[in-house]
C-alpha cells in the first residue's frame, strides 16, 4: 500500500474512533499528525481486542497477533496501520517497544484483573496509558526527554484514571472494576448492581468515592502540566487540548458523581473546540 494512503486510512480511524484526541491532533503540522495518528490507530486496534466480546482465549491470541505484526522487520503490506506506523517509527523516535506494555495491559483486561490498592492499579495505568505519553512524546520531541518522559507518562495515568471513573458502570457491566479493592472498602461500596443495572451502594457512599477518586486523578494532571514547556508549540498544544478535554471531563464527574455512574459522562462538541483552541492560544504566549 502507497504509504499517502496508509496515513489517510489511519487519520480516518482517529477522527471517527478517537474523538476525544482527534482534537488535539489537529493541532500539530501534517508530519506529525499523520505520525500520530499512525500510533493512535495501531492503539485503537489493540485496545479493541482487548474490549471485544468473545471468548478470552481468542482475544489473548489476537493480542498476541498484533504483538508479532509489531515486531516484524518488515510491515505486511495490505495492512495500512502498519504500513503507516513503520513510516512514522522511521522519522521519528518513537519507543514502539511501549506499545508491548500497552498490550500487557490488555491481556490483563482479558484475564480480568482486579486491584487491591492504587500501587497495584498504577502499573496498569502506565502499560495502557502511559505507554501512549510515551509513543506520543517521541512524534513530539521535547527540549528536555530524559524530564519529558515521565511527565508523558503521568499524564497518560491522569487520563487512565479519567476513563476508569467515566466508565465505572459500563466497566461492571462487562464484569470488569478497576477502582482499587481499598477505595471501595474505606467508602463502604461493593459497586453490585440490581436487576436494572444500578449501583446497590448508598448514593452517599459512591459520591465520595467518585470524589475521592477525581482528586487523585486532579494531582496526576497537576504533575504533567510541567511537561508543557519542554514541547514546541504545536506539540504543547496538542497535549495540552488532550488533557484539557480529559480534565474537562473529569470536572463534570466530580461535580455530579452519581449522574456519572449513572451514564457514560462526554462533553460536547463546542466545550471541545473550546478548549482546543485555548490551547493552541495558550500555547502560542
Amino acid at each position: 500500500m502507497i504509504v499517502s494512503q496508509a496515513y489517510r486510512r489511519c487519520e480516518r480511524i482517529v477522527r471517527f474512533r478517537a474523538r476525544n484526541f482527534s482534537y488535539g491532533i489537529r493541532l500539530l503540522p501534517a508530519p506529525k499528525r499523520r505520525a500520530l495518528s499512525a500510533v493512535y490507530a495501531f492503539a485503537r486496534r489493540i485496545d479493541d481486542i482487548g474490549d471485544t466480546d468473545g471468548p478470552a482465549e481468542w482475544r489473548l491470541a489476537r493480542l498476541a497477533e498484533a504483538r508479532a505484526s509489531l515486531h516484524r522487520p518488515v510491515p505486511d503490506a495490505d495492512d495500512p496501520v502498519m504500513v503507516a506506523l513503520a513510516d512514522a517509527a522511521r522519522r521519528y523516535a518513537i519507543p514502539l517497544a511501549a506499545f508491548d506494555e500497552l498490550i500487557d495491559g490488555c491481556t490483563a483486561d482479558v484475564r480480568g484483573a482486579t486491584y487491591a490498592s492504587f500501587d497495584d492499579l498504577l502499573p496498569y495505568c502506565r502499560c495502557v496509558a502511559g505507554s501512549i505519553g510515551r509513543l506520543s512524546l517521541g512524534v513530539f520531541g521535547s527540549s528536555d526527554p530524559e524530564a519529558a518522559v515521565p511527565l508523558a507518562d503521568a499524564l497518560g495515568v491522569a487520563l487512565q484514571l479519567t476513563n476508569i471513573l467515566r466508565d465505572v458502570r459500563e466497566d461492571r457491566l462487562a464484569g470488569r472494576v478497576y477502582l482499587p479493592a481499598e477505595d471501595l472498602e474505606r467508602f463502604g461500596c461493593t459497586l453490585n448492581l440490581d436487576s436494572s443495572g444500578r449501583f446497590t451502594d448508598p448514593p452517599r457512599s459512591l459520591a465520595g468515592l467518585v470524589r475521592f477518586e477525581a482528586d487523585r486523578a486532579h494531582d496526576w494532571y497537576r504533575r504533567s502540566m510541567d511537561l508543557m514547556p519542554l514541547l514546541d508549540r504545536r506539540s504543547a498544544a496538542c497535549a495540552a487540548a488532550m488533557a484539557g478535554i480529559y480534565r474537562s471531563l473529569l470536572e463534570r464527574i466530580a461535580a455530579h458523581p452519581l449522574q456519572a455512574l449513572a451514564t457514560t459522562s462526554s462533553l460536547p462538541l463546542w466545550r471541545k473546540a473550546t478548549v482546543a483552541a485555548y490551547a493552541l492560544a495558550g500555547a502560542g504566549r
